[in-house]
């Protein structure tokens, strides 16, 4: 009999657990779903992960973060056990950011991003998942239900602030060539989707079906 592995899945900014609707791993993966909690208005990104650390309830899981929840995901893996970490559209270290984030980082500009814009949907969801999806912005809607303004706030100061400049050994990062949002330009040691943009997740779930369980078996 196959050991069960539990593989915790983090969505990305603003966004829920059903972008994973699609994701249908073999049997013995058991699939945890998790959902952001409200941030605390001054509250670093690595307190946050110590309060979403409690959320993980077994032993050594796998953990899959998308996007700006790979971020969240990495500051876990320095709190819990993982057996394997795994990040989908993100980044490694803010070395990897790119160049208009790392001017918002210097300038503090980001503060000035009028936040209650993103209150508009079409401008959420090109801001979050790249400005091809806006055509179809009914089909998306339902997965970005997280827009609460302090939240907003939160997650664009901490994505564009994060302190992490090395690496986390081991893990693994896939990534699409056509990502607009965080362009593979400035990305290194990542495994190519060719053609995924920032929302493969949900358009290239059968590439992913089938390559992330046997790069999660791998030794």
């Amino acid at each position: 009999m196959l050991k069960m592995i539990h593989v915790y899945l983090m969505p990305g900014m603003s966004a829920n657990s059903l972008i994973f609707e699609k994701i249908k791993f073999p049997q013995n993966f058991s699939l945890h779903y998790l959902e952001w909690i409200d941030p605390y208005i001054y509250e670093s990104l690595e307190d946050y992960a110590k309060r979403f650390s409690k959320l993980i309830i077994h032993k050594n899981p796998v953990l899959i973060g998308v996007s700006f929840g790979g971020i969240l995901v990495q500051e876990v893996s320095k709190i819990i056990k993982v057996s394997k970490l795994v990040i989908i559209s993100s980044v490694k270290s803010n070395s990897e950011l790119p160049t208009h984030m790392k001017f918002g980082k210097a300038t503090k500009s980001y503060k000035l991003l009028p936040v209650k814009w993103l209150n508009d949907f079409e401008s959420l969801i090109s801001f979050v998942l790249g400005p091809k999806v806006k055509r179809r912005v009914e089909l998306y809607r339902k997965y970005l239900s997280v827009r609460d303004e302090n939240y907003l706030n939160w997650s664009i100061r901490e994505m564009i602030e994060w302190k992490q400049s090395v690496p986390i050994k081991n893990i693994i990062h896939i990534h699409g060539s056509k990502d607009l949002i965080l362009p593979p330009i400035f990305l290194k040691d990542y495994i190519e989707l060719p053609l995924g943009d920032h929302a493969m997740i949900l358009k290239r779930a059968d590439w992913i079906n089938n390559k992330v369980p046997e790069i999660i078996m791998e030794d």
